[in-house]
């Protein structure tokens, strides 16, 4: 990388665009565009969900995970790179499984809130489904590979579970259709 980071301030994008890896200028605005922010918002708030008390492996799969999510922007700002690959989405399954073997199953929706990090992870996912939501509308007009759609749709799960696991399995409140 070098200096590639030497510059901040370019001054090309107060016309509206952005330049991708290839040098490609589109809008602020392009889907591609709006599905990069997206993720870098979720990988924010995967910061300050770290920024909690967290156990020692939760915080390194989170930590873990921060990576590809800067690979997956990667892959979206650079056509052809490859930054999503299956074991990157197996290790989020095998992370689902593993948090979730220690919880009930639940029988209603779960309301989200509780503990301060299990809230945290709640905002993740939320986030994390409307970059997802964000990369199926970019599909529509470019194809994106599968992989990107599997990892945030498995992410999405894996942040659930673990706002799960930090409430330590005892939901606050669950949903209640009479209320």
């Amino acid at each position: 990388m070098g200096n590639r980071l030497s510059k901040i301030t370019t001054r090309t994008g107060d016309d509206g665009t952005t330049g991708l890896a290839d040098n490609t200028r589109v809008g602020k605005d392009h889907p591609r565009v709006e599905t990069m922010g997206e993720v870098d918002e979720l990988n924010s708030h995967i910061g300050l969900l770290l920024a909690e008390a967290l156990p020692d492996d939760m915080r390194a799969l989170l930590t873990h995970i921060q990576q590809h999510l800067f690979n997956f922007g990667g892959e979206l700002a650079m056509p052809g790179f490859s930054g999503i690959t299956e074991d990157k989405v197996s290790l989020l399954d095998e992370a689902i499984a593993h948090y979730n073997a220690g919880l009930a199953p639940l029988k209603e929706f779960v309301l989200p809130g509780g503990t301060r990090a299990a809230a945290l992870a709640h905002v993740c996912r939320t986030v994390c489904r409307r970059a997802e939501r964000r990369l199926v509308s970019l599909n529509k007009s470019e194809s994106v590979p599968p992989l990107l759609m599997q990892y945030l749709n498995r992410l999405s799960d894996l942040l659930f579970v673990l706002a799960r696991v930090l409430n330590h399995g005892n939901e606050p409140d669950l949903w209640n259709k009479n209320k």
